[in-house]
């Protein structure tokens, strides 16, 4: 078989194999086959990956759905009432959840096969510099260039006493009911984010977090104002903890030992300690492709691994382990590999949420990174009470804080907590990215009443300089 109009070597079977069908695997498949590549796509599990089918996208149509708690509670200070008390059901809302993912996965398919990928519903290994072994058919696929896009799974560590207790993030959105007691083990996105989740719903959660304060590497205005929000709404955090066991209890119940001794009962304990790539029986070392502390398949800015013909994007290298990062990086590798066109990717001004209750919207540098950077700061914080929340009577406060290089007025980062900060953070990244300045800021008109004018009405500051 020869190869097509971009140029692949003689006799592949394809121009391009991926490997994961994710976020980074489909969009490099489907821009490499608008360049004209003859380009096959292999997943094993289900199409969309992480962020579609058991993360990002599930993980928020739960969020929505442990809010309405809180929305219910409040309908009261605007004069509604309501005659019968609020009943939620489980089974209801996770079906709901099903019949959406299950939508998205058919249209993540569709998008595939009208760009003309073809694909191999099946296990891929690498088997060669250019070549693919499919296990269940006993295949060999050939192919000019091979990408790797096969992201990551949750870890656990595996000498932990009572592993099989344990449930990932993967499993939490299959639980046949909703827990009474939980113990969600982390301190990161994933673990604050279930929490609040599973909190919302009625679940008594406890979070055990072996760090000082959750939320590590975040801004340190973000984390408090979150750990004060969660222990508000009842959530108990314990930091400084270690698991040492989990037992299983009496009638299905979980027994977590902490190593200094407390023991705690929980009807699920949901273990969220990071991920790691998912690289496992892919046939890397075979191949000796270079590999980074974690397992990650470390390549160049051209995502190009120690093997020439083999490239990776997305979670399985050391990359934003983010979806927007994947989506763009199998982007660009199409669009260099088989257009011969090159775009630069900045990670640096890169936002982010974390869609906790109340949520978290961030770009730039949190204060402790940007006093590295800047020979001084100017820093300016502004709490409130939102409008909503004067007449529902709740006590919740929001919190934006915007950080500027004092001499070149640079503003450096933009953190928001509160109500829609996702959001926010989204549109002023824009401003950011172009090198947007505190005067920039203080000039734009704001837009009343929003919560978001205190962005550009912000103007006493607080100095700081670096120690």
């Amino acid at each position: 078989m020869t190869t097509g109009a971009v140029g692949g070597m003689p006799d592949q079977d394809f121009d391009l194999f991926v490997i994961g069908g994710g976020s980074g695997g489909v969009r490099a498949a489907r821009i490499a086959a608008g360049h004209g590549a003859r380009v096959a796509l292999a997943e094993a599990d289900r199409y969309g990956g992480t962020c579609v089918i058991r993360g990002c996208v599930p993980k928020k149509l739960l969020v929505y759905a442990s809010r309405f708690a809180d929305d219910f509670a409040d309908a009261a200070g605007f004069g509604w009432s309501l005659e019968t008390p609020p009943r939620f059901d489980w089974p209801r809302l996770i079906a709901a959840k099903d019949r959406e993912i299950a939508r998205l996965e058919g249209l993540y398919q569709n998008t595939l096969r009208n760009a003309g990928v073809t694909l191999f519903s099946e296990y891929a290994q690498l088997a060669g510099p250019n070549t693919v072994h499919l296990q269940s058919s006993g295949e060999t696929v050939r192919a000019g260039k091979i990408l790797v896009a096969t992201g990551g799974v949750p870890f656990v560590e595996p000498d932990l006493k009572g592993r099989e207790h344990v449930i990932t993030s993967n499993d939490a959105f299959h639980l046949e009911k909703l827990p009474k007691r939980m113990v969600i083990v982390g301190g990161g996105y994933i673990a604050i984010e279930f929490a609040g989740i599973f909190a919302g719903l009625g679940t008594q959660t406890t979070i055990v977090y072996r760090g000082d304060k959750i939320l590590r590497g975040f801004d340190e205005d973000l984390r408090d104002c979150l750990e004060e929000a969660y222990r508000a709404k009842g959530i108990h955090i314990l930091t400084r903890q270690r698991v040492g066991q989990v037992e299983a209890g009496e009638v299905h119940n979980k027994r977590v030992h902490l190593e200094d001794g407390t023991v705690l009962d929980a009807d699920v304990v949901m273990y969220a300690t990071g991920r790691v790539p998912n690289v496992k029986g892919l046939g890397l070392s075979q191949l000796g492709i270079t590999c980074g502390w974690n397992g990650h398949i470390v390549v160049d800015d051209q995502f190009r691994s120690s093997v020439p013909s083999i490239y990776a994007v997305g979670d399985v290298t050391d990359k934003p382990q983010l979806t927007p990062v994947a989506i763009r990086d199998g982007h660009a590798f199409a669009d260099r590999e088989f257009a011969g066109m090159t775009r630069d990717i900045d990670y640096e001004m890169v936002p982010t949420a974390v869609f906790s209750t109340p949520e978290i919207g961030t770009v730039g540098l949190p204060e402790h990174l940007a006093a590295e950077r800047a020979h001084a700061l100017d820093v300016y914080v502004s709490r409130f009470r939102p409008m909503r929340a004067t007449l529902a009577g709740r006590e919740e406060r929001m919190m934006m804080k915007l950080i500027v290089d004092r001499e070149s007025q640079r503003v450096l980062g933009c953190h928001v907590f509160g109500p829609d900060a996702a959001e926010m953070v989204q549109m002023a990244a824009i401003a950011m990215r172009m090198g947007a300045r505190k005067s920039d800021f203080d000039r734009t008109m704001p837009l009343h009443p929003s919560a978001a004018e205190e962005l550009v009405t912000m103007r006493t500051r607080r100095a700081i300089a670096p120690s």
